[in-house]
């Protein structure tokens, strides 16, 4: 007989700021044959700055850390720490007290690279022996000392499907907009909620993905701050290189210049960056010159790894017996449009399954 779906949750100490640390093998140490019972596994990071790539992009990295570490390095390039993040003048952080914002990392280029390099709050793995499943963190130090993060890993051996069905969201008439999923203009948590109790799932996840239909459009998971949803990552959208050119290390030579000159730099910069990310995957040179050329021509849709899907947990460890959505502190899901939708909605597709 087949053991019942269970989870387990870990305290980690990054040892840098960008850390990968292998979490099967922290959970084969510490809860011995937990991992060898189940098919699958699910893995959940309550973090922004911090979460999963999904098995098959591993997969394709050969699931190895000298792999996974130029990917990110090369985003971490186009995102550069110090930058002229608006989410990072904390003076105008006005949700912070002043002692949070002494201690309040600046971290702009962490919340940027955990979404446009696709990175997950929650990834499902096909249990495999003694592969490695990274937990990457993007903004595991602050100041001197190391933050403490969480994570959950569920063991499973089949999912089921309990309910399907479409919500509408509205969306304003701008071409680039940011939709906070969980409250705003939104009570989608609150309904999914309610019907996660109804159908009485107390371990599985809710899948939320845009149907085909809907284009120019992604979801992700991450802090809905208005300094980084309403000015960096628009930034971002318009002008994918804007902050890799303000780092252009000739930008005081000629001041007249300087909106010219730096984002040429940056191109010829994005250029290598590009070189790096399809060397790390293994794609060919004809293939870089392709998505090059598309990513010039329209940047935003072609630039963001920004998934069409995001999945969030469902567990009953708060409640035992009623499930609910676990979510951290500050993780929302957020809906992300660079071109205006037919008559300012949007659908999403939602998919509660049941683990078994």
């Amino acid at each position: 007989m087949l053991p019942s779906p269970n989870e387990i949750t870990l305290e980690i100490k990054p040892r840098k700021r960008f850390d990968l640390i292998d979490i099967r093998e922290q959970v084969s140490r510490k809860f011995d044959n937990f991992l060898d019972q189940y098919r699958k596994s699910y893995y959940c990071s309550y973090h922004t700055t911090a979460g999963y790539f999904e098995q098959s992009l591993c997969a394709r990295l050969h699931h190895d850390r000298d792999n996974l570490t130029p990917f990110i390095r090369a985003f971490q390039k186009i995102f550069p720490s110090n930058a002229n993040y608006r989410h990072d003048e904390l003076k105008l952080r006005t949700e912070l007290s002043e002692d949070e914002r002494k201690c309040e990392p600046k971290n702009a280029d962490s919340h940027l690279i955990f979404m446009s390099s696709g990175l997950k709050n929650c990834v499902k793995y096909e249990n495999q022996p003694k592969m490695p499943v990274y937990f990457v963190d993007l903004d595991g130090v602050n100041g001197s000392g190391s933050r403490t993060r969480r994570t959950t890993v569920l063991g499973f051996n089949e999912e089921k499907t309990v309910s399907h069905v479409r919500f509408k969201v509205p969306v304003s008439k701008h071409p680039i907009d940011s939709i906070n999923l969980r409250g705003g203009r939104s009570s989608l948590l609150e309904e999914l909620d309610e019907l996660i109790r109804r159908l009485d799932v107390c371990k599985g996840k809710v899948d939320i993905s845009l149907p085909p239909d809907e284009r120019n459009a992604g979801l992700t998971v991450n802090e809905y701050e208005t300094l980084l949803m309403r000015h960096d990552l628009t930034e971002v959208l318009r002008n994918p290189v804007r902050f890799m050119a303000m780092q252009g290390k000739h930008m005081l030579l000629d001041p007249a210049a300087i909106p010219n000159k730096t984002i040429n730099y940056a191109k010829y910069d994005l250029v290598q960056v590009f070189n790096e990310l399809m060397d790390a995957l293994r794609i060919s040179e004809s293939v870089v010159e392709k998505i090059l050329t598309a990513f010039m021509r329209v940047p935003a849709a072609r630039f963001f790894r920004m998934k069409r899907r995001i999945s969030l947990p469902i567990s009953d460890a708060k409640d035992p017996g009623r499930g609910q959505l676990m979510l951290g502190r500050y993780q929302s899901p957020i809906l992300v449009q660079w071109k205006c939708a037919a008559r300012q909605t949007r659908h999403l597709d939602v998919r509660i399954k049941k683990f078994r």
